[in-house]
């Protein structure tokens, strides 16, 4: 089954973090973005093993990332 999470990237002091929306505690950093994503990916990978070995449910995928424009 293939299922979609939402990640975010911030651009920080040392590079980028990572972190899913739907899933807050599988997050990561890297030096650049691609090495981030790559990094959260398998960081996604080993959560779900994990989870799976505890018999926890995934939480659920699919959320949307919007940018709201204020006027500051």
């Amino acid at each position: 089954m293939l299922s979609n999470y939402t990640a975010k990237y911030v651009k920080t002091s040392s590079g980028y973090m990572g972190q899913l929306v739907e899933w807050p505690e599988v997050v990561t950093e890297g030096k650049e973005l691609d090495e981030c994503r790559e990094m959260l990916k398998d960081a996604l990978h080993e959560m779900i093993i994990a989870y799976h070995q505890q018999g926890k449910e995934l939480p659920v995928s699919g959320g949307v990332l919007e940018q709201i424009p204020v006027e500051i």
